[in-house]
């Protein structure tokens, strides 16, 4: 177990990437057995088996280390889950406690009240049944005050095609600290001209008029918010845009963190801060801009059409 001298959000941003690999894990190990048990939400909106039981290995895992924390999770509560089993209790990833000598003053002393935790255990769904699995991610969110400040995102198949032994990937991050799991990946050079990743499965007529409003040079469709922010990370992609509201806290929490720790922007897309307080609404639904580089966040909030303004309104709070 971490010292209790760790700052609280360095032990749990270690036991998060401890919990989002195990849940990782199971979502493997549910895709190999082929009982995936959909049951589906609503329009383009399903569930597995997958997402259920890694949504419960990662909330009772920190709710059991961390009492009294807010946790947050996309799929509905089961009351009678059975309690983790001696496998299924994780310890936490001396990778992330071995940089608590760095933690930020500003965050060395955060109580648990000041934090809430965004839990969305299988981030591409969809992808997952049509087995597009590099698209699939376990996301885990650190808000601070209703602001992103530390995020975990596992892909279970990174690389799972070149190589299934070392399948896999945890990239995690805290703003003021920095980003870690990406190695050369964030060195590469932006591509020439201006690639704007967008939604696979969820377009409009909102989405297409602000893609196309931003003149891309080329337009990648892919699922996953976590994803999608990772292909900025990697520099594969300038911009994100989704001018939809299908979008929940969930889904961007842990994306809008590794983005401000690698000095990166995500908003709606009118350019203002998401909020993540408990209470808050769970939908974006002034939907999501995001880029690695603050000028082409700066210049697409600029470019979004009029009439897709008026159209995204929608509530107060984002």
């Amino acid at each position: 177990m971490p010292s209790p001298a760790a700052p609280l959000l360095m032990r749990l941003l270690a036991c998060s990437a401890s919990a989002a690999v195990r849940a990782g894990a199971y979502v493997r190990e549910v895709m190999r057995s082929g009982e995936l048990g959909i049951v589906i939400k609503g329009h383009n909106d399903l569930q597995t088996q997958a997402d259920r039981g890694a949504q419960r290995l990662i909330t009772a895992n920190l709710r059991a280390a961390f009492p009294g924390l807010t946790v947050i999770g996309e799929e509905e509560e089961d009351p009678a889950a059975a309690p983790l089993g001696p496998d299924e209790i994780v310890e936490p990833l001396d990778e992330v406690l071995q940089q608590c000598h760095r933690c930020p003053e500003k965050v060395q002393n955060v109580r648990p009240e000041d934090l809430t935790v965004w839990v969305d255990p299988l981030d591409g769904t969809s992808e997952f049944a049509d087995n597009l699995l590099d698209n699939v991610t376990v996301l885990i969110g650190v808000a601070l005050e209703g602001q992103a400040v530390a995020g975990v995102v596992y892909q279970p198949y990174y690389r799972y095609l070149t190589d299934p032994s070392q399948a896999g990937r945890l990239v995690w991050g805290l703003d003021g600290l920095g980003i870690f799991g990406m190695g050369s990946d964030s060195r590469r050079p932006l591509p020439t001209g201006r690639v704007v990743v967008t939604t696979r499965s969820h377009d409009s007529d909102t989405v297409t008029a602000a893609v196309t409003a931003c003149g891309p040079t080329q337009t990648l469709r892919v699922g996953g918010c976590g994803h999608k922010v990772l292909l900025l990370l990697e520099r594969r992609a300038h911009v994100y845009i989704f001018a939809s509201a299908g979008c929940k806290k969930w889904d961007t929490c842990a994306p809008e963190a590794l983005l401000r720790a690698a000095g990166g922007r995500l908003t709606d897309i009118f350019g203002r801060q998401l909020r993540y307080d408990p209470g808050v609404e769970r939908p974006n639904n002034r939907g999501v801009l995001a880029a690695m580089r603050v000028e082409d966040h700066q210049r697409c909030v600029e470019a979004i059409p009029e009439d897709v303004r008026q159209k995204l309104q929608g509530p107060k709070q984002s």
